[in-house]
């Protein structure tokens, strides 16, 4: 399991310059089975990294642009009646691959969106009253912009909360971006990656991970964090069970991609600000005032004391 979770960040890490926790919280989503948000501004390689974790392994890919106009059996499929054969058959739509991207998931509208809910959750699809199995491993990787608000729909908090984590890759430093320079100026890395692992060692890696061992202590530590999003004086929606059960398979992962079969508080402390904020929906003055939900996070861990056995 180590070995396949070291070469696919290994792979991620030779495109994406300058950014190892952002590739390393990648993967903790794919290993924790949980879809990915990667939100930031144009040119910073959201759609890259998405390609990079995809191309690094050996399992079918779909990529679906997003636009208005994009349609919800564009996204699932459609029955549409064959002549040859005289009967109606289903044309599986894109996120029939392990590994779908969805570039700029906002700019569909509301009808489009929800057309991933029960894929992301359930791992099924339902059309014309059948229900269809999804490939394991199964993983939505979608982009958004929050500058360029024109023609977008905001993703609604139903949608928001199937996404096991929310990242953003922001700016590289200096010395990174000349990096960048010299390694994608004279040529496209990304076309010549090559796989370095398949579907089946993932899903063996995912299901090794299970086994992580996570100390009852830290599973209550856990569930306080999420309950005092709950009552923090200015949320007004706070974490649900949904993210507490995303937190603790997101931390065996973080454990796993550390080289340990045990997690520690600091695995859940270092995950909490990319799991938990984008499921809180903070009061309306504390969003006048310009509050971050991640600052609330953060003050969420600071007043929660960490198992220390």
């Amino acid at each position: 399991m180590r070995g396949t979770i070291a070469r696919i960040e290994a792979n991620v890490r030779a495109v994406i310059e300058g950014k190892p926790e952002v590739a390393r919280l990648a993967i903790i989503a794919l290993l924790s089975e949980g879809h990915l948000l990667i939100e930031d501004v144009p040119g910073v390689g959201k759609t890259m990294l998405a390609k990079a974790l995809a191309r690094s392994i050996d399992c079918s890919v779909a990529r679906v642009q997003f636009t208005p106009d994009l349609l919800p059996s564009d996204v699932t499929g459609v029955t549409v009646y064959s002549p040859d054969t005289g009967h109606f058959e289903f044309r599986p739509g894109p996120v029939f691959a392990n590994l779908v991207l969805g570039d700029e998931i906002n700019r569909a509208g509301p009808k489009t969106q929800s057309a991933l809910l029960e894929c992301m959750e359930e791992r099924t699809v339902t059309i014309d009253g059948t229900t269809y199995e999804l490939a394991a491993p199964f993983m939505v990787i979608a982009t958004q912009n929050p500058i360029e608000l024109e023609g977008t729909y905001p993703l609604p908090e139903a949608q928001r909360d199937r996404f096991l984590m929310r990242i953003s890759i922001g700016y590289p430093d200096a010395e990174d971006e000349l990096a960048i320079l010299r390694t994608h100026g004279h040529g496209d890395r990304l076309a010549s990656l090559a796989p370095v692992a398949d579907a089946t060692e993932v899903a063996a890696a995912i299901e090794a991970i299970r086994e992580v061992h996570v100390a009852e202590p830290l599973e209550r530590y856990l569930v306080a964090l999420c309950r005092a999003t709950r009552s923090h004086p200015e949320v007004e929606l706070g974490a649900s069970p949904r993210a507490s059960l995303a937190l603790l398979r997101a931390t065996r992962a973080a454990a796993a991609v550390a080289g340990r079969d045990y997690a520690i508080p600091d695995d859940v402390k270092a995950l909490a600000p990319h799991l938990l904020p984008h499921r809180l929906i903070l009061r309306p003055e504390a969003q006048l005032a310009g509050h971050d939900p991640v600052d609330v996070i953060l003050d969420v861990i600071d007043g929660v004391p960490a198992p220390t056995e």
